[in-house]
């Protein structure tokens, strides 16, 4: 009822017997011994690169930038409202 999804009787049967099998094979998994096993939080050896978060000073000024939007209200750009 939360999700507020629209399914049929049939539906709902099938959803709970998906998700009973999936509650059985979590605690299948509950069941192993992991102590030994180093967690992998990373797989594929990536990793992030991270640079200073340093404010610029652009050559472009504020007023060549706003010339550039198609409306302009009080020295700021104006746009469309988003709902």
């Amino acid at each position: 009822m939360l999700s507020n999804l629209q399914l049929a009787d049939d539906e709902v049967e099938g959803l709970r017997a998906d998700i009973d099998g999936i509650l059985r094979y979590v605690e299948q998994l509950d069941e192993l011994d992991t102590s030994g096993v180093t967690p992998a939080y990373q797989v594929t050896g990536l990793r992030n690169v991270y640079r200073q978060d340093v404010v610029e000073q652009g050559s472009v000024g504020r007023t060549e930038l706003l010339a550039l939007s198609p409306e302009q209200t009080a020295d700021q750009i104006k746009v469309p409202k988003v709902i």
